[in-house]
């Protein structure tokens, strides 16, 4: 009776292994199942450890990446429910993606999202398609980088039209770079992977991209898993809001909880479990070339960094009105997924990271560049806080004593 209860227990257990395996996804279920349903292009490190997954028929989307080969975590946010479907929505195609490429403004009068004269309400909101559903042309393919590239046509809420060359590259970064590109010295026991893009925008046109009419920016935004642990990090400008302006614009979708937002001196700690739907964004005068994020459930700091050319001020300001001030826009944003509505479910989870370009003020002929570096380190607490406080300026404990857990 002993023996077959003990057989009856670790049958129980075997099986509960099993089901917590496959619920388990690793970078290369993730890649199995993309390629079921569009082309991959994966670039990797000599050894394996490092890829990233890039999809040409999502503009060059990096969908995921990992630092620890088929058998990794993968980073990036993926909507298996949306991809399998194979349908196409109306509004935006949200296929996920740790960092794809889009353009901005998204509202006001000089919006690239609504028609001419349309309300601002999610009913009249639709993401051009060359930004959503339609491919960019690969230029050219190595084991660690892909070019890609794409002409279009976008015409804005004020009926101003643009043709615009668009160019895109994306590049696996290699092992000995990562110290060198964020200050830091990189301890033997982390794992990483970091990948670059370089993104331009060309006026095409045969007239001049000005204020009056409008202008354009590039928009790079990356997905990302979230957990109960994950908070975003923001080190930001300090100095009075009479001579800077506000720390940070939290009123995106109303203001944000206190318990999900403290804002210091210096820094700004964000809670993104993907529970509550929430965002926020900070000025050129406010804003630093960097930005990340601690999960603490899986011990991994993810590191951002742009180019935030030095004087910039004019940015395309996205809220949805018609806009007194249409290019004091934000710089960096970062938002947490959430039910729409009381009782709806969440579209994730996850959270996202964003940069965005100055606004793009171009003869015809000019080109508007901007870089975007991800990286992801994984490892013991103790290397990463080493890391943490090189780059963001914080320690780990700081990051998680600052975002207690709120459910």
């Amino acid at each position: 009776m002993r023996y077959g209860r003990l057989v009856i227990v670790l049958l129980a257990a075997v099986l509960m292994a099993g089901c917590e395996m496959e619920t388990a996804r690793t970078f290369g279920d993730d890649l199995e199942f993309l390629k079921q349903h569009t082309d991959v292009l994966v670039l990797a490190d000599a050894e394996g450890k490092a890829q990233v997954a890039v999809v040409p028929a999502w503009q060059g989307r990096v969908m995921t990446s990992t630092a620890g080969g088929a058998g990794g975590a993968g980073f990036g946010w993926i909507n298996r429910e949306l991809i399998a479907s194979g349908r196409i929505e109306a509004h935006v195609n949200a296929y996920g993606g740790e960092e794809r490429f889009w353009m901005g403004p998204e509202g006001g009068q000089f919006s690239i999202f609504f028609a001419e004269g349309a309300e601002f309400n999610l009913d009249n909101w639709r993401t051009p398609a060359v930004i959503d559903t339609e491919p960019f042309e690969l230029v050219s393919q190595t084991n660690t980088m892909a070019t890609f590239r794409r002409l279009t046509r976008l015409t804005n809420y004020s009926g101003a039209i643009f043709d615009v060359q668009i160019n895109r590259s994306v590049k696996l970064l290699p092992a000995d770079s990562h110290a060198w590109a964020l200050g830091a010295d990189i301890p033997e026991t982390i794992k990483a992977v970091a990948f670059q893009t370089d993104n331009s925008i060309t006026n095409k046109g045969a007239k001049a991209w000005t204020k009056k009419t409008g202008l354009l920016s590039i928009w790079i935004l990356g997905m990302f898993n979230s957990s109960d642990d994950t908070t975003v990090v923001v080190p930001f400008e300090p100095g009075p809001d009479s001579e800077l302006g506000p720390k940070v614009n939290d009123e995106y979708f109303g203001k944000v909880p206190a318990d999900r937002l403290i804002v210091a001196d210096d820094v700004l700690f964000f809670n993104c479990d993907g529970q509550y739907r929430s965002k926020i964004g900070l000025s050129p005068k406010r804003a630093k070339p960097i930005l990340g994020s601690y999960d603490a459930a899986g011990r991994v700091l993810t590191i951002v960094q742009y180019t935030k050319p030095e004087g910039a001020t004019d940015y395309v300001n996205s809220m949805w009105e018609l806009q007194d001030k249409p290019f004091a826009g934000d710089v960096v944003n970062s938002y947490n997924d959430g039910p729409p509505e009381p009782g709806a479910k969440p579209l994730g989870p996850f959270y996202e990271l964003e940069t965005s370009s100055p606004a793009a003020e171009l003869k015809p002929g000019e080109t508007l560049s901007h870089m975007h570096r991800t990286f992801h380190l994984q490892g013991p607490e103790k290397d990463l806080d080493s890391i943490a406080r090189a780059t963001l300026g914080v320690s780990l404990d700081e990051i998680k004593s600052a975002m207690p857990k709120t459910r």
